[in-house]
């Protein structure tokens, strides 16, 4: 549970915006566009393993999960959803 409003998604936006210095939309294709190198997919991957406490591995570790804000925000709330459940 978060300690406040902020959702997944818009905690990316943000952290995106001040990232790249442009802002996106949600659906965004970041890579599509060139505004995202797989050299920032990797750091995309430690910010939400820190801030979420999620754990990013195998078959998560697919492109397809970081093309958007929105896609980083599902893999987020479903690996804290599953984490939840094992405890």
């Amino acid at each position: 549970m978060t300690t406040n409003a902020t959702t997944p998604e818009t905690e990316l936006l943000g952290f995106l915006q001040t990232r790249i210095g442009t802002q996106v939309a949600a659906d965004h294709d970041l890579f599509a566009t060139g505004l995202v190198t797989s050299m920032f997919a990797m750091e995309l991957v430690v910010h939400l393993e820190q801030t979420y406490g999620v754990t990013i591995v195998g078959a998560d570790l697919k492109l397809d999960n970081f093309r958007t804000a929105r896609k980083m925000a599902a893999l987020v709330e479903r690996l804290s959803s599953a984490a939840g459940d094992g405890v």
